[in-house]
């Protein structure tokens, strides 16, 4: 089970994901909990690898919320790049961003067990 320490070295605000919980350590654990079997990160992988920004803008910005309301800062950083060169439609290359996002979900995943 992650501890608040795990989270703290991992990167994450834990201050500010826990203001968001109203102090209440277990919720906010909880919550991040969950994180790594967020279904979004699948629809914004599959997006990008059809080549349909629409989408993908849809699943990162949604993304972003979630990660943001839980100052899971590694990943926040990770998504919130994806989704302004989206947002502005920049060329990039979409799927080395998106296998960075994956990567730093799967090592919270690894801390969640």
């Amino acid at each position: 089970m992650i501890t608040l320490e795990d989270l703290r070295l991992f990167g994450a605000d834990i201050d500010k994901g826990l203001a968001v919980c109203m102090g209440n350590e277990e919720l906010y654990l909880r919550l991040v909990n969950t994180v790594p079997s967020e279904e979004r990160f699948e629809e914004l992988s599959d997006a990008i690898e059809a080549e349909n920004l629409d989408a993908a803008f849809e699943a990162a910005h949604a993304l972003k919320g979630v990660l943001g309301n839980l100052s899971l800062t590694p990943l926040v950083e990770k998504v919130s790049e994806i989704t302004e060169l989206l947002r502005s439609r920049k060329d990039a290359d979409y799927k080395k961003l998106v296998d960075e996002l994956l990567r730093a979900r799967d090592d919270l995943s690894e801390l969640c067990k």
